[in-house]
């Protein structure tokens, strides 16, 4: 393992990260049911352009290792955010041999300040089983209140 370098996304970047977002999808036991690679790499470049999502990435040799993201949203004002904005963590994931080098804590760092600097008063997440610890150590505290409901399956 060379030096690694930690810098943010850049567009030119999308078509590696967008493999490496499949695969810890495909990781954390998702059932790979259609091809996303389209659908993501759109996302990602409307999302990069307009700033409603920054990714910190680490390098080795020029190649991704690890990824992170933070997507940015406006909900209504509640009393423990009157700030109304929130970060939403996700793209968390480091290949196999780069893991348990502290890569991943750097890089939850990098966003965790981005959304900071874009003063949001709550980041969330939804954590596989792993990243559970990661997160925990960094501060965060699990919530008993989320549910979700599947537009696509539900009429």
């Amino acid at each position: 393992m060379n030096a690694l370098v930690f810098r943010k996304l850049r567009s030119e970047d999308i078509a590696e990260f967008v493999e490496m977002r499949k695969l810890q999808l495909l990781e954390e036991g998702a059932l790979p049911t259609t091809d996303l690679t389209e659908p993501l790499s759109d996302y990602f470049r409307h999302a990069l352009e307009n700033g409603s999502f920054v990714s910190w990435i680490a390098l080795d040799d020029g190649k991704i290792v690890a990824t992170s993201g933070m997507s940015f949203s406006r909900r209504p004002p509640y009393y423990s955010n009157p700030t109304r904005f929130v970060g939403t963590l996700s793209c968390m994931h480091t290949l196999t041999p780069y893991r348990r080098k502290g890569i991943a804590m750097k890089l939850l760092d990098a966003v965790v300040k981005e959304a900071k600097q874009r003063h949001c008063g709550k980041v969330t997440i939804t954590a596989s089983a792993m990243g559970k610890y990661l997160y925990k150590s960094y501060g965060f505290k699990p919530k008993d209140n989320y549910l979700d409901y599947d537009l696509t399956t539900n009429d």
